[in-house]
């Protein structure tokens, strides 16, 4: 839940201005969650998400401050930011105790608070709250307070990398990543991004339905153009939490990169979006294995046969060797039944990786052939179709967004459902 944290402000005003010397960054494509309890508080934040340098953040107030945020984070993800108005030092520090056990880590927490002590304040820095702001506070200084942030030196860039490949090709990873994706922005709410990779034969574009003029290409061969409003100029919009970085998928040119050519792509992405999806195509060159090393998560999916296990294997060996200080690859098994077909059972195939796979989608052709044919996730041609929850898991153990989140079910559920609502 932390980041860093500053020292407490001088005396604000409500019409409160920055200086003209000072320069506030505009935040990236974040979540911000607020809970206040004063109506006059609510209104600054409001006005605050009008300021366009939150115009990329996504902003939802509601009252009833520290009780509230915790009742609400019981059975939800936690946002990027949660901003909390409080008034008494005791609840204050209790809540946030109670807040940290259902606080997703690298959630940012913003106090606003009306006790002007020093001592209060390194409390508050010990629990990891990144920011204190003293009250009344103007729209100026929420934005200042969120932006600041993502601005500051020592933060840490928002954006989480996880790049899905293939043991082999035709094994379903494209299809794999973009449902998944899918699974990230619709149900853990996430703003995410898709970047396809294979320029020459990405399918992105057919299976989100979308065909935009420009896309991964235009940034790749264009390296010096590349920053935060071109990236978004770029940027295909699929859902209101999910966008595309489509490829051109034509064969007038060749696409000879070197190893670094996407990494201003990369950073970018990294530094404007919270989750980008890289749709890396079964090749092995210096820039697939320096997007899948430098990814903060990777799946790996696989077909259950003799040469996807040796090549998962080989995967698994070399990513574990390269990223020492990160936890190991994750794999799922795809196509999995297909008849007549000999198979390696999925026990066999996690002793040889020593590690058991996320999931095994069976092989269902009519359902995921419709969904490729029509442009269409799996979700939108069949919303109860088993392999969404499949994806929803993998999804999770992507973004860390764990499944602890559910709610504890008990004979006793209905009643205290029923006794809540009283």
């Amino acid at each position: 839940m932390i980041s860093y944290a500053r020292q407490p402000q001088e005396e604000q005003t409500e019409a409160s201005l920055p200086p003209a010397e000072e320069h506030i960054a505009p935040a990236p494509r974040v979540s911000v969650q607020a809970f206040c309890e004063t109506v006059e508080t609510a209104a600054a934040v409001q006005s605050a998400g009008e300021d366009r340098r939150l115009g990329k953040a996504h902003l939802k107030i509601q009252m009833g401050g520290m009780a509230a945020a915790v009742e609400a984070y019981r059975s939800a993800p936690t946002p990027n930011v949660i901003v909390l108005e409080s008034d008494g030092r005791n609840d204050l520090l209790g809540g946030l105790d109670h807040l940290a056990t259902v606080c997703d880590a690298g959630t940012r927490v913003v106090v606003i608070g009306r006790i002007n002590d020093v001592m209060l304040y390194r409390e508050l820095v010990r629990r990891g709250v990144s920011d204190y702001v003293l009250a009344p506070v103007g729209a100026i200084d929420v934005v200042r307070s969120i932006c600041n942030l993502f601005s500051a030196p020592e933060a840490k860039a928002v954006g989480r990398i996880i790049a899905v490949v293939g043991a082999k090709g035709g094994v379903g990873a494209s299809t794999i990543s973009h449902n998944v994706a899918w699974a990230i922005a619709r149900d853990l709410a996430m703003d995410a991004v898709v970047a396809d990779l294979d320029l020459a034969f990405g399918t992105a574009g057919l299976d989100y339905n979308q065909d935009p003029p420009q896309g991964i290409a235009d940034a790749v061969f264009s390296p010096d153009r590349v920053d935060t409003a071109f990236i978004d100029r770029l940027l295909s919009k699929c859902t209101d939490h999910l966008s595309l970085l489509a490829a051109p998928a034509t064969l007038d040119r060749v696409y000879d990169f070197g190893v670094d050519a996407f990494d201003a792509v990369f950073d970018t992405l990294r530094s404007t979006m919270p989750c980008i999806v890289l749709d890396v195509p079964h090749q092995w060159s210096g820039w697939t294995k320096r997007a899948l090393i430098g990814a903060d998560d990777i799946l790996i999916v696989a077909a259950p046969d003799l040469a996807n296990l040796r090549n998962t294997k080989n995967l698994f060996d070399l990513l574990k060797a390269a990223r020492p200080n990160d936890r190991p690859p994750l794999y799922c098994l795809n196509q999995v039944g297909v008849p007549k077909r000999p198979e390696i059972a999925a026990a066999e195939f996690a002793k040889a990786i020593e590690s058991q796979p996320v999931v095994s989608i069976p092989f269902e052709p009519q359902i995921f052939g419709s969904a490729a044919n029509n442009g269409q996730m799996i979700a939108e041609i069949s919303a109860n179709h088993k392999s969404i929850e499949m994806f929803l898991q993998i999804a999770q153990r992507l973004t860390g967004r764990s499944e602890t989140k559910k709610q504890k079910s008990s004979l006793l559920s209905p009643l205290i459902e029923k006794l809540r609502g009283k």
